[in-house]
């Protein structure tokens, strides 16, 4: 949970599209020793693939870059980190969600370079994957044998079957957990309904017993 309390790091969430296999594309601005994340709404059990690219913001800065590099740290729903690895300036990484919902996957840059120098722009294109994501072998089509090209496709096609099955099953949680909160929320607001009626009707009855009494006192009735 650190990438969230240093005051120098600065997390940004950018909430993308839960419910498709193949996430696009993006790119963000980073600092040199800064931190930023995203969010990702991932069912239980999913393999997720991320592809990143790391270069200057200023597109005159080329050459060699060999202290470029990013620090990739992936945390769960319970804040518990699932993946920590330092990469050069381009890299990729898996991981395999364990719980449903939010994960967090932040970005750091890990320039060699001496603080003092740090400060220029860079620019990280990013693509996440989302679901199983079987090769299919480009020889297989062209050979003799096309039981082996029907085996590529079908296993492929089982993949994204089992993935569509476990986005089903996240969206029914999902569902059965708002519906819980919208029941508890109606039961609350009708027992607040409740007791501010009976406050009302206790301060009515309350103030005509007082007027009664007063005026049998002043001897008016």
């Amino acid at each position: 949970m650190n990438c969230f309390t240093p005051v120098n790091v600065r997390v940004t969430g950018l909430l993308l599209a839960s419910f498709v296999i193949l996430a696009s594309a993006m790119y963000f601005d980073l600092g040199e020793q800064e931190e930023k994340c995203i969010i990702e709404e991932i069912p239980e059990d999913t393999l997720v693939t991320g592809v990143f690219l790391l270069e200057y913001w200023d597109g005159n800065k080329k050459g060699n870059t060999p202290h470029l590099g990013l620090t990739v740290t992936v945390r769960d729903p319970n804040h518990a980190v699932v993946l920590l690895k330092r990469f050069g300036r381009f890299g990729k990484f898996t991981f395999t969600s364990h719980a449903s919902g939010q994960h967090f996957v932040c970005m750091q840059s890990n320039s060699t370079r001496f603080s003092v120098f740090a400060g220029d722009r860079l620019k990280v294109h990013l693509d996440v994957q989302m679901g199983e994501h079987t090769t299919i072998d480009p020889n297989a089509a062209k050979a003799k044998d096309t039981m082996k090209a029907m085996q590529y496709n079908l296993q492929h096609l089982i993949d994204q079957m089992r993935y569509i099955s476990r986005q089903q099953n996240f969206q029914r949680e999902r569902e059965e957990k708002f519906r819980k909160i919208s029941e508890e929320t109606n039961g609350n607001v009708l027992w607040w309904a409740i007791i501010q009626t009976s406050i009302l009707l206790s301060v009515g009855i309350w103030q005509m017993k007082n007027l009664k009494d007063f005026l049998i006192e002043k001897k008016l009735v």
